[in-house]
């Protein structure tokens, strides 16, 4: 699945080392965080910097590395307070068994164990340790103390260890480390967008990419639809908040993260799937997909030989998807969209009336620049006449600012459409 790492470039992560052989994977763990897009600080206590330099960690982070209690530097020389403040989460990776003591204590004599009391963040921790020790009546005593206190505790793992044990007490990968953090700020982030989100409560279901008619078992007719515009409609919708379906055709494009995918070919499977969707409850219906608009009357039950210079293949007109939904009785909210080479504004304005949309959004394919292909897109949104909403022109901009855009148009509609007397 794909994220939108963009979200994360608000969310301040204090990574805190102590001392154990494991600080080496730390490095690597900033550079996983880091390339999530969370901003990272280093905290190491003395025992760390035996085994691994501030310098490192300062390279890996961009940011200065604290190690002093007491920071002349720092504001009022309270560094501890200013960390403390300014993180979203407090990762101790790996966390040696006397820093878990000192936290179960209440301890306050270095750095790390002041900012432990300091902060309103959440705290992680991550063991590291001989598997005897781990093992210790002390130190499990000490790590339900943490539990008890709201720490997160993350699980050692089993293994060789560097002083030749065989038992739990390895500290996880880095990327296993950074791929939790990740799913934690992204749960955060989905739990206030069920709530808050401009689509909060819908459900939302959407087509995108193209569709394939096929000719004989290895051919088939199709378009030069990518999906990109759909699929970053998807996470657009999820984002705002709402429980999103997509039923794709053939593309090569990584599933949203939260949406549920349906994968289709042809036009009729992507209509059966459509009406089975609005089955189970649509509240939104946005149709992205470059539906072909004929298919082959017959398929060859076996691959065509090749035999004179032409092949004559006689095509019928496939169902209009988005037009049959519309016409339910319990129709959704209708989102239309038009690729069109010439006239583009005068068809899609034709196509709201006729199919009896909500919405259309409308571009010009021939434009290399927002094409099929292209990673940006220009668009105009038209409103039925019940809204008495203006168009909007949604100048060029990547894919996904222009899905969040759409979806900020579909929340203003749903919420000014003028009900007849």
């Amino acid at each position: 699945m794909s994220f939108d790492l963009s979200v994360f470039s608000n969310k301040n992560i204090i990574l805190a080392v102590t001392g154990g052989i494991a600080a080496y994977k730390s490095a690597i763990l900033v550079r996983r965080l880091k390339d999530y897009g969370f901003n990272v600080r280093v905290v190491m206590t003395h025992g760390a910097q035996a085994f691994i330099t501030p310098l490192t960690f300062q390279a890996l982070s961009g940011n200065p590395v604290h190690t002093e209690l007491l920071d002349p530097e720092a504001e009022a020389g309270m560094g501890h307070i200013e960390l403390a403040r300014w993180a979203d989460l407090v990762l101790v990776a790996p966390a040696s068994c006397d820093t878990i003591a000192k936290f179960a204590a209440g301890l306050a004599d270095d750095l790390l164990s002041t900012l432990y009391l300091a902060t309103k963040a959440p705290v992680w921790v991550a063991p590291a340790m001989n598997q005897q020790m781990w093992a210790a009546k002390p130190t499990q005593r000490n790590l339900n103390t943490l539990v008890e206190d709201g720490v997160h505790v993350i699980m050692p793992e089993a293994g060789s260890q560097a002083c030749g044990d065989v038992g739990l007490g390895r500290m996880p990968e880095p990327e296993d480390l950074a791929e939790q953090v990740k799913n934690y700020f992204h749960q955060a982030q989905r739990a206030i967008a069920e709530k808050f989100g401009l689509l909060a409560g819908k459900r939302v279901v959407i087509t995108a990419g193209p569709t394939r008619e096929a000719i004989d078992p290895v051919r088939y007719i199709s378009n030069h639809s990518t999906g990109k515009m759909g699929f970053a409609i998807a996470a657009a919708c999820y984002s705002a908040g709402a429980k999103v379906t997509l039923l794709a055709g053939p593309v090569s494009l990584d599933t949203p993260n939260g949406v549920r995918r349906i994968n289709v070919s042809s036009a009729i499977k992507m209509l059966d799937e459509s009406m089975h969707q609005l089955e189970e409850g649509c509240d939104v219906f946005i149709a992205t997909a470059a539906v072909a608009d004929y298919r082959v009357a017959e398929v060859a039950e076996h691959k065509i030989k090749k035999a004179g210079d032409e092949l004559n293949v006689s095509l019928v007109k496939n169902p209009d998807i988005v037009a049959t939904i519309a016409q339910q009785s319990k129709r959704p909210f209708m989102v239309g969209f038009a690729a069109e080479t010439r006239n583009v504004e005068e068809y899609a304005a034709g196509k709201l009336v006729a199919k009896k949309l909500d919405m259309i959004a409308c571009n010009d394919v021939s434009r290399a620049d927002i094409g099929f292909a292209s990673d940006q897109n220009a668009m105009t949104v038209f409103f039925a006449e019940q809204y008495q909403m203006e168009k909007r022109d949604l100048e060029k901009a990547s894919k996904q600012e222009i899905a969040q855009q759409l979806v900020e148009a579909i929340h203003d509609a749903l919420n000014h459409k003028i009900e007849p007397v």
